[in-house]
This record gives structure tokens, sequence and C-alpha cells, in this order.
């Protein structure tokens, strides 16, 4: 493990929200940083009638769905009023608002890859909305912070939790890996194929596979396992089609047979690095973190290879 220097490594460019797992992202200035990932993040799944996540790789029209959330949600310690919704939009469906009041109806058996428990239902419009857009029967559920908990993997994170997301609070990407990665296809693909909370811009490509721990406006995160990637970047995020790009491009020189020769194969390939938040462990106000904030890199490894996967 090498210490770095104590110059900024990076900066903050970006934060997105992806309130609905598998909806559609939003783009915001800054983020306040809870128990389990930044405010908002994958706190609504849609599911089907047994309870089962839906996700864009067996429903791409996910992709579809926009998904807004008033300007003051992202501020530090607001509260939602009788008055304020998160409100949808697809194609061929009418506006839903969803309010953003805590619902009273429990819905039980809800499960998303490892875990399952029981989650707060958002009630029959939305579960008709959703139903009509995907074409079978569909409900919207938010999670519920107050019965239920879902602990990340302590193998690589003990101690941490997260909503509906795919097992980790945060995940980081560099504009220097999307530059890379666009050179080599024919045709470039904007970031929203692989869905990072945190964007950040200033470091070499693929310089964040190293990042064992950094600080963003005095908050330590810690980099705890590089992402691999499903079928989602394949989808086209404005038109719903999956193609075979990136991964095929990524196969070639992300895969775990190039990054990681002498580690057990398990044909997958990497984009961006998982992270947690240390101060995310204890609640309490003015955790926030902003577009324009530097990155410093604390420790890293001397190889991909070398990081957690």
């Amino acid at each position: 493990m090498e210490k770095v220097s104590s110059e900024a490594t990076a900066q903050v460019t970006s934060i997105f929200i992806y309130p609905i797992k598998s909806c559609r992202g939003i783009s915001v200035s800054q983020a306040p940083i809870t128990p389990t990932g930044f405010r908002w993040d994958r706190q609504w799944l849609v599911v089907n009638s047994r309870g089962r996540a839906y996700t864009q790789r067996v429903e791409p029209k996910l992709a579809l769905v926009d998904v807004e959330l008033p300007n003051e949600a992202f501020s530090d310690g607001w509260e939602p009023t009788k008055s304020s919704y998160l409100v949808l939009r697809a194609p061929g469906m009418y506006v839903l608002k969803v309010s953003l009041s805590k619902p009273c109806e429990i819905a039980d058996g809800v499960s998303v890859w490892e875990w399952s428990g029981s989650a707060l239902d958002e009630g029959a419009e939305a579960s008709q909305w959703f139903s009509n857009y995907l074409g079978k029967p569909s409900r919207l559920v938010r999670f519920n912070t107050v019965s239920e908990t879902r602990p990340v993997d302590p193998k690589y994170a003990r101690g941490h939790k997260t909503m509906f997301s795919d097992m980790y609070p945060f995940m980081l990407l560099s504009q220097g890996s999307m530059n890379a990665l666009n050179r080599l296809l024919k045709e470039p693909i904007p970031v929203n194929r692989f869905r990072p909370n945190i964007l950040v811009d200033g470091c070499e490509p693929f310089n964040e596979d190293l990042w064992t721990e950094m600080r963003i406006n005095n908050f330590t995160f810690q980099g705890v396992k590089l992402c691999s990637r499903c079928k989602v970047p394949t989808i086209n995020q404005e038109t719903g089609v999956a193609g075979s790009e990136p991964t095929e491009t990524l196969m070639k020189f992300r895969s775990d047979k190039v990054l990681r020769p002498s580690r057990k194969q398990q044909g997958k390939v990497y984009f961006g690095q998982n992270l947690v938040c240390m101060e995310s462990l204890t609640e309490g106000k003015g955790k926030i973190i902003k577009v324009g904030d530097p990155v410093y890199v604390l420790e890293k490894v001397s190889s991909a290879a070398n990081a957690a996967a």
C-alpha cells in the first residue's frame, strides 16, 4: 500500500443520483451523504408480481423513465412536505407524481440480488403506471429504513450498508477512463451507460482502480472493490436498445484475464471503483460533497492486480 502526496489528484466534476433503481439518474451540484450512500439514491425499486426486482437487464425500457425530485431535496437537512413529489415521465405515459411522504402500506417478500425483506408500497396508481408501461404486473416500492438493513458484503466492507444499489453505496469513475474507452470505440458513448455516483477528472485513465483511500471535502472514502460490469452498459440510455459495445471492447483490455492474470478468472470486465464512506457510519448533518470538490488520494495499491475485485 503506497502513501500518496498531499496534492489533489482529481476533482469532482459530476454527481449523479438514481432514485429508482434502473431508471434515469439526476445530475446534481451537491449531495448529502447518508448511512446508505447519497440521499435518495436507489431508494425505490420496481418489482414484479412476486416482489423480484426489475432491472434494465431484463426490462431495458426502464432506461427511458425520467425521474425528478425537488431541487431542495439535495440540501442538507431538507425534509419533504405534503406537496413534495417524486415526478416520473416515460414515453407514451402521463406524468406520475409520487408523494415523498412515507407510504403506510407494507410490501412483504421484496428481493433484489442476495437481499430480501419488506418495503414500503407506493400504492395502486404507481403500480398501475408501471404495469401499463412495462406491460406486466409491477409495483413501485421504497426501502424501509426503519425496519430493514441491507449490509454490504462483509468480505469487502464490514459494517457498511446500502439500499437497492448493486451491492455498494457509491461508485466512482474518472473522465480519463471514459475518454480512454471512447478513443477505442467506433461510436463514443456517454457516461450514463455506467451509472456512476461520482465522476472525477484530472487523473490518468483507470487511476481510480488503485485508490484504496481518498478524501473528498474532509470525508474519507475507501475504494473497496473494482466495479465489475454487467449487461447494462450495452443499453443505449436514450433508446433502451442494447448492442455489443462497450463490453466487446472492454473485454480486450479491462477483463480479469488482462488486469489480473494471476488471480482466479471469472470472465469479468471492470470499469470504475466501488466506494464506502467512513463518516456515513455515524448519523449527523452537514455531510455533503459538491461538484468542484478536490479529491485527495491518501493510499493506493500499485496495480489493478493488487486491488480488491
